[in-house]
């Protein structure tokens, strides 16, 4: 595929607009895959070129986690080498799928995706009893490995996927369970990315500059004090997915 100017132009503020909802409320992966795939960019680079720019918005809230120092890393060690094993066997196992499977796929997941996504604070409580080490490391290592193989083979929903097993089945602190969503995102996101990047399915030119807008997007949003952050997600997302339906649904 050649890219064109029109594809930066539908990209790049979609991006940006993942970031600050990702920033804000979380989600932001309901916006940024489907912004690749509205631009006409073919599913297999879409899902491939996100990796590289999602990679990066997430590395800087995870450098800024590991800095305050609320990472377990006993656990995080041993469940980021799972995770990366399960992010590139699903890597892989996308990059054999059909497109017309792929986009299935999408369809089906998509909106169970966006209703954990809208709901993830129903879900998750805090103050339960802490399990001890070797549960809980049992826990995060298995998630690392299951939400690893499905953020290669898809992506979208992971850190809510991770935040609502951590805290709801580990009983892990919001603080450790974010920092531990962080460390496994980033590394499903690298493992991911090295998968696609071997089989020349990345568009490295179109994902750096998205890298640049989601960087900015999660800068803006991080800067803003939002009470009700969901009240203004939640109407940004379901537009973003009609509008990724209705491509789809023609193209089928």
């Amino acid at each position: 595929m050649e890219l064109q100017l029109q594809t930066f132009l539908i990209v790049c503020p979609l991006v940006f607009l993942a970031g600050f909802v990702d920033a804000v409320a979380g989600g932001g992966g309901l916006i940024s895959l489907p912004a690749y795939f509205i631009a006409g960019v073919p599913i297999h680079n879409a899902i491939a070129t996100n990796k590289l720019s999602s990679a990066t918005g997430t590395a800087i809230s995870t450098i800024r986690y590991i800095r305050h120092a609320v990472i377990p890393w006993k656990i995080a060690l041993p469940t980021i080498a799972l995770t990366f094993v399960g992010s590139s066997l699903g890597a892989r196992i996308s990059l054999i799928l059909d497109e017309r499977i792929l986009k299935g796929i999408m369809i089906v997941v998509l909106p169970i995706v966006a209703f954990f996504v809208l709901r993830k604070n129903s879900f998750l409580q805090e103050g339960k009893e802490p399990l001890s080490t070797g549960k809980t490391a049992v826990i995060t290592m298995t998630a690392g490995l299951v939400i690893g193989c499905y953020d290669g083979l898809y992506g979208p929903g992971t850190g809510t996927f991770l935040l609502i097993i951590l805290m709801g089945v580990a009983h892990m602190d919001m603080m450790s369970a974010s920092g531990m969503t962080k460390i496994i995102n980033l590394t499903s996101n690298i493992s991911a990315l090295i998968a696609f990047l071997f089989h020349g399915q990345v568009y490295i030119v179109l994902g750096l500059v998205a890298s640049f807008f989601s960087i900015a997007g999660h800068y803006t949003g991080s800067g803003m004090v939002l009470k009700n952050g969901m009240k203004i997600v939640r109407p940004i997302i379901l537009v973003v997915l009609c509008l990724l339906f209705l491509k789809i649904v023609t193209e089928f």
